[in-house]
């Protein structure tokens, strides 16, 4: 079952869309008026329909939608879907690799493909089978979703997670090829999940974790390329 949120100040909206989500993929939204309020209960969530403008202008400390999308998007791999009746903040949507961006007032015919495009898209990720790894004489099975990247470490791999760090021995062109298309070699020593990249230049990456890896000059371009096709998947 995937964990649905919707945040939005206006409650006719929130309940439209908790209806409207219901009736096209059976599944239950939870529901949230400001950012805060989505932040503070520090649920994960797969799918997320945020309204762009969300600051109370009586109250400067509250959270505007983008703000609240960026923090979230630091920390997981939340598919957001905008909401707003201010088309301004289109290309700042990119900035938090967003999956859509609806206009109010809304289209039902594409909000409903829109839901069940990102619920393909969530229940995909889901679907994955988790990497089985033996690391000091055990077995572990570490989900794809949770690795920001692999790193050579002599004959070994490491693996950094968002549950630790694990090491064991294989090559990195078979993890490589086991991990596909969301993850690029950015370097002979690094493999990188492009799921996770928070910002890169011409000879680095930075994942959302806060690490930095190499990228190497002569695989920028093909870089560049790998990210903004997966960033169009």
């Amino acid at each position: 079952m995937l964990k649905i949120a919707v945040c939005d100040d206006d409650e006719w909206i929130r309940k439209y869309l908790k209806t409207v989500i219901k009736q096209e993929i059976g599944m239950e939204a939870d529901l949230y008026s400001s950012g805060e309020e989505l932040l503070e209960c520090q649920k994960a969530y797969d799918i997320l329909f945020l309204d762009i403008c969300l600051a109370d202008h009586e109250n400067e400390k509250q959270k505007n939608g983008m703000e609240t999308a960026r923090e979230i998007h630091s920390r997981s791999g939340t598919l957001i879907i905008f909401i707003t009746a201010a088309p301004d903040y289109v290309y700042e949507a990119y900035d938090v690799e967003a999956f859509h961006y609806l206009l109010k007032p809304i289209d039902e015919k594409k909000l409903c493909e829109v839901i069940r495009r990102a619920a393909a898209k969530a229940e995909g990720r889901k679907l994955r089978e988790p990497l089985l790894i033996k690391t000091n004489g055990k077995f572990l099975r570490i989900p794809i979703e949770t690795i920001y990247y692999g790193e050579n470490d002599g004959r070994k791999i490491t693996l950094h997670t968002k549950n630790g760090m694990f090491s064991y021995y294989e090559k990195m062109e078979e993890l490589e090829q086991k991990l596909g298309d969301d993850f690029f070699r950015s370097h002979r020593g690094y493999l990188v999940h492009l799921q996770e990249v928070a910002a890169y230049d011409r000879t680095s990456i930075t994942l959302k974790c806060g690490d930095i890896v190499y990228l190497a000059k002569q695989k920028y371009n093909d870089f560049v390329a790998a990210y903004m096709n997966y960033l169009t998947r």
